[in-house]
């Protein structure tokens, strides 16, 4: 008698929770960052500010998660640029509006248009040129100012009020040029530091971990005055990094037309060489 064959019992097919981790992470910042419009709308202004700061905070988070657990997928890639354009474009820039430019009715809004078309732009051409091949130096940098960044700084005017009081809430059409410029560094072709794979030598590790340490406790004492001057320096680094571009930029088209010219067999450059090494 044939005994009756048994049947393999199908494995459980889905994702593991380590391939879903960085999209739960892109899924807390978006709904940090649309929490940050509810707290605007309630004039929660701090509050707004802070789920902005916290959502580019998950942003930084899951890309580095995604590396890391490799689980980098065309759609967390696609999950992530929509939460961007929507934390970082259209937040922010309702958020000012409803404290200072709106006030100027239709030309603060178009201000608020504006500095969302360029951050939807700034992604769209990020998303566009990852499989560009550029220089090695070059994955240092970024070509214009980071949508979080430039969320950041959209909302620098609100940290410093929140901070020194300078009444910016008051002078609606300095924030709407602010945020207009802020849309340019955007979609501009300045290149920016990118601290993604920036190497810190063996000797500054303590240092830096020290000062990550001072940074924090600064932040967690005095946010306000913490993250302005954070934002005033990153903006400060600017002119800096376009010069060390320019310099690396210059060198490698030096290179490049002047390679160095090998020996070749027949060389009596080589053969004297020969002559020595014998």
């Amino acid at each position: 008698m044939r005994r009756p064959r048994r049947r393999r019992s199908q494995r459980f097919s889905g994702l593991s929770f380590n391939k879903l981790l960085p999209n739960i992470i892109t899924v807390m910042a978006l709904c940090a960052g649309l929490s940050g419009l509810r707290f605007a709308l309630a004039e929660r202004w701090e509050f707004a500010v802070g789920m902005i700061l916290l959502a580019a905070v998950f942003d930084a988070l899951d890309g580095r998660m995604a590396r890391l657990l490799r689980a980098q997928s065309k759609f967390g890639a696609e999950l992530d640029s929509l939460s961007d354009f929507v934390c970082f474009g259209v937040v922010p820039g309702i958020v000012v509006f409803l404290w200072s430019t709106v006030e100027l009715k239709n030309f603060g809004w178009m201000a608020v248009l504006f500095f969302a078309t360029c951050c939807v732009l700034r992604l769209a051409r990020f998303n566009v040129r990852l499989d560009d091949d550029k220089p090695s130096f070059a994955y240092n940098y970024f070509t214009g100012v980071p949508a979080p960044a430039g969320a950041g700084l959209a909302v620098l005017p609100m940290i410093l009020d929140f901070q020194f009081n300078i009444q910016f809430q008051n002078a609606p059409v300095l924030v709407a040029i602010w945020l207009t410029g802020v849309g340019l560094l955007m979609v501009s072709q300045i290149p920016t530091y990118s601290f993604k794979r920036m190497k810190v030598p063996q000797n500054w590790v303590l240092p830096t971990l020290i000062g990550a340490g001072v940074v924090i406790a600064a932040v967690i004492s005095a946010p306000w005055f913490s993250l302005g001057i954070v934002l005033i320096v990153y903006l400060a680094t600017i002119p800096l990094s376009v010069r060390t571009y320019r310099r690396l930029l210059r060198a490698a088209d030096e290179m490049a037309e002047d390679p160095a010219e090998e020996p070749r067999p027949g060389d009596p450059a080589t053969a004297e060489q020969s002559k020595a090494a014998e």
